[in-house]
């Protein structure tokens, strides 16, 4: 009964400093404070180039809503037509159904399918 329960701390234990050791080294202690400031130094450089970057994305898509202008005016001009033409269609077209559908069902009619090919 002893060896269980001292298994069962040694278990406990060691996961217990797995994680401590885990923190430790996530924390990354041995990193000092002059290469955070470092990192930070870049960090002007790299905000004035977003600030490019999200100019220069402006000044494409003028210039792609300006190349788009033509192209969906005449998209719109184009479903307009459309809609004139099934207009004249509808008013052209009579009130009812041209055509007259009868169908006839027949008593005892049968359905057989041929298994042999034909001779």
């Amino acid at each position: 009964m002893t060896k269980t329960i001292g298994r069962v701390y040694a278990a406990a234990i060691s996961v217990v400093v797995f994680f401590v050791a885990w923190a430790v080294i996530a924390a990354k202690p041995w990193v000092t404070t002059s290469s955070a400031s470092a990192a930070s130094a870049g960090l002007p450089q790299l905000q004035a180039k977003e600030i490019q970057m999200q100019a220069r994305a402006l000044a494409v898509q003028k210039i792609l809503d300006a190349r788009w202008a033509p192209y969906r005016a005449a998209l719109a001009a184009r479903r307009g037509q459309l809609t004139a033409q099934q207009q004249l269609q509808l008013a052209g077209a009579p009130a009812g159904p041209s055509v007259s559908v009868k169908v006839i069902y027949l008593p005892g009619a049968q359905t057989t399918t041929r298994t042999s090919p034909l001779p």
